[in-house]
Parts: C-alpha cells; structure tokens; sequence
C-alpha cells in the first residue's frame, strides 16, 4: 500500500517537542514533506540552531514513521533555521525561543563522521551524455577489481535511469540493519546499490533537484559499506546537481570519463573533464567505448561506426591518460541483460580482455595519483550572488 502525506503527518503527531507540551505537527515544525513509492523526505523548522535538539528530533521522528507508517522506508530527515517563523510565538511565549530559553553550555559543533571513511579509493565513473555505456563501464570496472580480489562497491547514483539492478540481475529491497541503516545486495565480489532497488521500476521518479541530491546522500550515510579497497560511483550523465553535490560531500580520488569516438559525444566530454578538473578532482583518464564493431561470426573484422580514435585523440589534446578502447559487441549488450558483466564471462571476448585491461589501467593510475597527489579534500561551493 503506497506510503501517504497523512499517514506521516499523523505519524508526527506522536514526536513530542522535548521542551514543550506539544508535537510538532501541532508547532507547525514540519515543512517540505515529500514522499516517492517509500522514501519520505522532510524538513525539521528550528528557531535556533541546536544541534543536540536536532539529533533528538530526527531520532524521534524516525522511529515514529518506521513505527506507525512503514519500518522498511527511506529516509532523508532535514533541519533548518526559520526565526522569523517562530519570532511571534516566542514573543508571546509560546515556543521557547532565544528570548525565552536558559542560556545553554556553551555548545560545540559536533563533526559529522567523514563520509564513506572505510573506502580506500573513491572513483566517479561519468560521461558528458547520456547513451554512451557509462553503466556499462561502471559495473564491468568494478566486477573487473573484484576478480582481482579486492574489496569493491558500486554505487548507483543515476536515479532517473538506474541501470544497475538490471545488469546486476538483483531487483530485490535491501535489508536494513538494526541501526536503520540500507545493507548493500552482495554479488560477482561487489557490493552495490541503487534507487532501482527501493522504487516500484515501472513508476518514473518525478523528483526536483533537491530531492535527488539528498537521496544520494543518504546512500552514502546511511548504509553499512563496510571496509572497501575501491568504490565505483556511476554517475549520471552531465555536470549538475548530483556531481555538484559528490564533489561537496566525499573526496573523490579521480574520476574516468566515458564517451563514444563521434564529435557529438567528444563535445560533451570535454565538459566532463574540464568540471572534474575546476573543483579539483583528479581525471584518471579517459575511454573509448563503442570504440569499433566487431561482428560475431567475423571477429577479425573492425568496423569504426562512430569514428576512429576520437577519445584517444581528446585525451592527448586535453593531457589525459587514455584507459583503454572498448568494442561494440553482441556479447556485451546479451551479458548486460543477463544480469552477469562480460568482464566475468567468456575470456575469448575481445570486450572481457578489454575491460580487463581497463580494470588494471585504473589500478595503475590510482597508485600514480596516490603516490604523487594529496588525498582530495571536499569542495566548498558558494555561489556568488
């Protein structure tokens, strides 16, 4: 039964202000309330920032919505400071405000634990545009690191189109630990998750920026990922709001940027260099996928539908190491929507043999950067008015 703006609302009716006599859908505390197929996101207004009360609500807040409406829901619980919101009722003491409050402790802000802390190597796998085989890069990356036997993740952050439960062949909810937090589906060595695995994958997810962004970050704080030598991000294609909101919350070790050879694509990857490189995350390199045709009963033959070298040739000109080239095959998209990454199939493959070669690339590149670059830092961005 799908999930309700009532049933939260009436859900809240239970959270009793720790200082008040009343609730806070009563104090009018509640704003933004959101809510897709089960993830539920709302707003917490303050008339101070307090940061022991914010903790408190939200804890509260969570275990009435998983008590009274649904224990397995999505959650993205925010607070913010609203003083003019609250000003009239404190002036008539009604809502303890900072006129009306003892004078506290003096506080001290509490940092946040650092983002993904257990990840070794953060890679953002992105493209400039869309239909160039990101996902498919992504997944065969990472299952490529794990035949290595390292600890690997892959992290779907393309919540408009996920990809990844289909080439993954896991459709299933994952389980939620007792601590409330997503566990992450397990298989072929990696640890993945994706929006595709808490929506209904027939329902097309009408969400706004913002709402995109903190569903994101909630994959990166509230799931248990373990101990991991890598971690794959695929990112949707572009250079907006969800790449904004990585590069400002972990440090990304470097990214690799997909794109076919024909100029259409190359124009936009470009961009996708040239963003990675303003905020200050290292380019590991660049690949060439669909880089050639090679048909199945004629392996021997190449045939350059989209252009010859066109990604080899930008990451010269752009000063970029170039990954690796991989091959349009029949096997590649059968493999896909089979659920098993060619990278783990049939080594006779000229595209497995690829991917191969460019899981042991970006191995490479990682301890070339690691050894000669700074670890990154997360990026502040102000927009200047």
């Amino acid at each position: 039964m799908a999930i309700n703006k009532q049933q939260v609302r009436t859900a809240l009716t239970h959270v009793m202000h720790p200082e008040m006599d009343k609730d806070l859908v009563t104090l009018d505390m509640i704003e933004d309330l959101i809510i897709q197929d089960s993830f539920i996101t709302f707003t917490i207004d303050l008339p101070e920032k307090d940061p022991k009360l914010e903790s408190k609500l939200k804890e509260l807040c969570e275990d009435a919505i998983r008590k009274f409406v649904d224990e397995n829901a999505v959650l993205d619980i925010t607070t913010a400071v609203n003083i003019s919101k609250f000003r009239n009722n404190e002036d008539k003491g009604e809502f303890p405000g900072q006129g009306h409050r003892k004078k506290r402790e003096e506080k001290q802000e509490q940092g946040d634990d650092e983002v993904l802390s257990g990840v070794k190597n953060i890679i953002a796998v992105a493209s400039g545009k869309g239909g160039v085989g990101k996902s498919t890069v992504a997944v065969n990356l990472a299952c490529g690191l794990a035949r290595t036997g390292a600890k690997v993740g892959l992290l779907d952050t393309d919540i408009y189109g996920p990809s990844i439960p289909t080439m993954m062949d896991a459709h299933g909810r994952p389980n939620i630990t007792t601590k409330k937090k997503l566990i992450p589906k397990e298989k072929y060595g990696v640890r993945f998750l994706s929006m595709g695995m808490l929506v209904d994958p027939d329902q097309a997810m009408i969400w706004r920026g913002p709402m995109v962004t903190s569903a994101v970050k909630q994959f990166m704080n509230e799931v248990e990922w373990g101990e991991l030598d890598y971690m794959v991000l695929d990112l949707p294609p572009g250079t907006g709001d969800i790449q904004l909101t990585l590069v400002q919350t972990v440090p990304l070790t470097g990214a690799v940027i997909v794109s076919t050879p024909q100029d259409v694509a190359l124009d936009d990857a470009r961009k996708g260099v040239a963003m990675f490189k303003k905020v200050n995350v290292p380019v590991l390199g660049m690949v060439e996928n669909m880089a050639y045709f090679i048909p199945e009963d004629m392996p021997e033959k190449k045939y350059h539908i989209f252009g010859k070298h066109g990604v080899r040739n930008l990451a010269e000109r752009m000063g970029t190491n170039f990954l690796g080239e991989i091959p349009l095959e029949q096997k590649v998209r059968e493999s896909s929507d089979e659920g098993k990454p060619i990278v783990l199939g049939d080594m006779g493959t000229t595209s497995a043999q690829k991917f191969v070669e460019l899981s042991n690339n970006v191995i490479q590149q990682l301890a070339i950067r690691n050894q000669e670059q700074d670890p990154t830092e997360k990026i502040d961005i102000k927009i200047k008015p």
